[in-house]
């Protein structure tokens, strides 16, 4: 009887099988380059981002699937060109990993989780020479996401705060400050500004709780859909149409709607 390691070995074989197969005999397959696969594969992980959301384990293992097919077609594209194969690319994820990992590979000692990410982010920087702390966060990131990210790397070089609380108070100002913009007349940049920093503190106060901003706003985007759309279905067999609803009715629909969800 097979272990769990050769059938995960020869499934692997098989999906570098199939897609040389691919590569050769399917017309759109042999068309696809490194830049057609790139907007498929940010589609691919969202998908993938709403199934761990919605926490849909067969969603999640078919999305795995469709990421795994990319990546084995990238080093494919990538052998044809001679720039790089399924080969290099897991041995060189597999000494990033063993490098990066000193506290398991090597004789450093770290206390927690913030230690280890700490340390991966100072080796990450001496790898790549005298760049900056923040060069490895990509351009084309979420604004939400890249503020996340942007936060945790200074973190990791000691730029931080103390406390939760001192966050808080940051939020505070912030929002004074939004405010006072708005009632003073400011410019429409200066508004944007100050919600740019309110939006950013607020994000950084998400990191010291342990929470990720990006679910955290999925999540509602999804809650807002669900309520709101029970009101449209309330509407459709009230025969009424939506915006001649008064937002007292609308409104009590969206409770019926929370009190659905047991909220």
């Amino acid at each position: 009887m097979k272990n769990r390691i050769d059938e995960k070995v020869e499934a692997f074989r098989k999906l570098l099988d199939v897609m040389d197969e691919l590569r050769e005999k399917c017309p759109w397959d042999k068309k696809q380059t490194l830049e057609t696969l790139r907007y498929l594969t940010i589609e691919e992980t969202y998908e993938l981002s709403d199934a761990i959301l919605e926490k849909n384990m067969d969603g999640i293992k078919k999305e795995l699937g469709d990421l795994m097919l990319h990546l084995v077609f990238y080093s494919k594209i990538g052998s044809e060109t001679g720039s790089f194969d399924m080969v290099d690319v897991l041995n060189n994820i597999n000494a990033k990993l063993i490098h990066r990992h000193p506290h398991i590979f090597g004789d450093v000692k770290v206390k927690d989780a913030k230690e280890v990410k700490d340390n991966w982010e100072k080796i990450k920087l001496q790898e790549k020479g005298n760049e900056s702390v923040l060069s490895g966060v990509p351009g084309s990131l979420p604004a939400v996401v890249k503020a996340y990210r942007i936060q945790e790397k200074a973190s990791g070089v000691g730029f931080d705060w103390d406390h939760p609380e001192q966050v808080w108070e940051k939020i505070q100002e912030e929002l004074s400050e939004l405010k006072e913009a708005e009632q003073n007349g400011g410019s429409q940049e200066e508004k944007e500004d100050e919600l740019g920093d309110l939006l950013f503190a607020i994000i950084n106060y998400a990191r010291f709780i342990d929470v990720n901003p990006e679910d955290a706003l999925e999540r509602t985007n999804k809650k807002f859909i669900k309520r709101f759309q029970f009101i449209e279905d309330k509407a459709k067999k009230a025969h009424k149409p939506l915006e001649e609803m008064t937002l007292k009715e609308m409104d009590q629909f969206w409770k019926e709607a929370k009190k659905l969800e047991g909220k």
